[in-house]
């Protein structure tokens, strides 16, 4: 890789280091995975440390009572882990039109699925930690006791989550929400220190249990109490019952390199569809209109065939095989002309999230991600904990027909997702682009700027990226080049300037140099993100 620097107004640098890394988008948290490293712990140990603490120091993208995915490498091997949470037992299309809804509403307790968090972080200490729990949480229950001062990026959306919580959160359900975010009648503001008692006592007890009293203890009795009272599906039982999936991660071979995701119900699927589509293409060593062109096409074509496909794995009825062969790659392919179409789902052939890197100089590496979804998640924290309930059961659709309706014990289509690159069986490392659906498209443009365009880490971060929309629509950067972005607008393209830089995406990506085994670091200069090493 050449590791010149890619021009960008954030100026930050590649960085270098021995012995250990975590990059995330909050330093303090980035600060809590290296203190973990250097107290005798690994990158496992980092990268819960450092999600833990994510959970105090960033609260507008992740929670306690959010999901979790995380790819490992350690030993030789790649492991995956699917730490996202089903549908409550009791709930089902049906029963939700009969409160009333033609549509699964954002907030509130309908789109609450179990929270898969604690029980990942639980996870991956038992299998592959080093340090016990307690040792492992002591910096975000430090932080939550005893408060910290909110960052640039953080107080901007905390304040807008509180401008629009203010308007739409009504019921009684949400008080808790605003004792806990919004202490003094408003959102902290950007140096103010916050503190979350409840927080830390919560995460104490996940701690000293390995999360066994946010499942089928103390913890869970009080989200269970919390459902029971507003009239919420979620019960006693589906907490009880749940339990993550270790996985096989999924990988197609783009030029050289093996890039892995997590099989569905995420949609690190999209992502490698997409790859998969771009891979017949004759890409130059840098950019063109044509490429970006080509991307974009690509990416609207992968998207389609994963909203038509992608749902909880056990629900599915066209295997990833199916779905990442290079038959239908070529069918998609083939679709890609001159000019920008409207995406369709294809035909197979039968047959608001944080992000964090972790590498330590043992040679283990996580690629870890975890969301409550749009933000703040549902608007429920339940009360006297801490805990901030997901929302991810919006994302199931309310047609009866579709593979990801709503169903009991069902997991919905799922945004987050880690990624790993390979070469020749050995690492290379991992990355991540957190935010919605900007991410497959987020690990599109990173990859190929590593692979095509021989980018080093912050430079393929620090790259003006776009984002498809809808139909034809496609946001770019301000500082996307302004003549390619022309160019795409003749080819048909509906290219709309942003200024928030903040909806493209927020990435971290640690690479091990191969004869050195120095690890090499980027990360996201569109937030507050942080790499520590040492």
């Amino acid at each position: 890789m050449d590791y010149l620097h890619y021009p960008h107004p954030s100026r930050r640098m590649t960085m270098f280091a021995a012995n250990g890394m975590v990059a995330t988008s909050q330093p303090l948290a980035a600060q809590a995975g290296l203190e973990i490293l250097k107290k005798g712990g690994n990158a496992i140990d980092a990268a819960i440390a450092t999600a833990a603490c994510l959970t105090v120091v960033e609260p507008t993208s992740n929670g306690i009572g959010g999901d979790a995915f995380a790819i490992v490498w350690t030993n030789g091997k790649l492991y995956g882990l699917n730490a996202s949470g089903y549908s409550p037992k009791s709930i089902s299309i049906e029963a939700v039109k009969e409160r009333g809804y033609t549509e699964i509403p954002k907030h509130g307790w309908i789109p609450v699925t179990v929270p898969g968090a604690p029980a990942a972080w639980a996870a991956l200490s038992k299998r592959f930690g080093k340090l016990p729990l307690t040792e492992v949480l002591k910096p975000a229950i430090e932080y939550a006791e005893n408060g910290y001062p909110v960052s640039p990026t953080l107080g901007k959306y905390w304040q807008a989550a509180f401008q629009t919580y203010e308007k739409t959160l009504k019921g009684p359900e949400f008080s808790s929400w605003f004792a806990t975010f919004a202490p003094n009648g408003r959102a902290p503001k950007i140096g103010e220190i916050w503190a979350s008692k409840d927080h830390a006592n919560t995460l104490r007890l996940i701690a000293e249990t390995n999360a066994e009293s946010f499942y089928r203890g103390e913890l869970a009795e009080k989200i269970a109490a919390y459902s029971k009272q507003y009239n919420g599906f979620l019960d006693i039982n589906d907490l009880a019952e749940y339990e993550v999936e270790w996985v096989e991660p999924i990988s197609i071979h783009y030029r050289g390199y093996d890039i892995w995701e997590i099989p569905p119900n995420g949609q690190g699927l999209v992502a490698l569809m997409a790859l998969n589509i771009m891979k017949g293409f004759a890409v130059p060593e840098a950019p063109t209109i044509e490429t970006y062109h080509q991307q974009i096409e690509a990416m609207k074509l992968a998207f389609a065939d994963g909203q038509a496909y992608i749902t909880d794995r056990k629900h599915m009825e066209h295997r990833v095989e199916e779905l990442l062969s290079e038959p239908f790659a070529e069918t998609r392919r083939a679709l890609i002309g001159e000019e920008a179409l409207l995406p369709a789902p294809g035909t197979p052939p039968t047959g608001g999230t944080v992000y964090l890197a972790a590498a330590d100089g043992d040679g283990n590496m996580v690629s870890f991600i975890q969301s409550n979804y749009m933000g703040f998640g549902s608007g429920l924290v339940v009360p006297g904990t801490g805990i901030a309930l997901q929302n991810r059961g919006h994302n199931f659709s309310f047609d009866e027909n579709h593979v990801n309706r709503l169903a009991p014990r069902k997991k919905p289509y799922h945004t987050i997702i880690p990624g790993f690159l390979t070469k020749g069986n050995e690492p290379v490392g991992p990355f991540g682009v957190m935010g919605g659906f900007m991410q497959p498209q987020g690990h599109l443009q990173v990859v190929m700027n590593t692979i095509d365009f021989h980018l080093n880490p912050q430079a393929a971060l620090d790259a003006p990226r776009w984002q498809w929309i809808e139909g034809k629509k496609v946001l770019v950067e301000h500082h996307f080049p302004h003549h390619i972005a022309e160019a795409l607008a003749r080819k048909g393209h509906e290219i709309h300037v942003s200024l928030d830089s903040g909806t493209f995406g927020r990435g971290q990506i640690i690479w091990r140099d191969p004869n050195t085994g120095v690890l090499i670091g980027g990360t996201e200069p569109r937030t507050d993100g942080a790499i520590a090493a040492w």
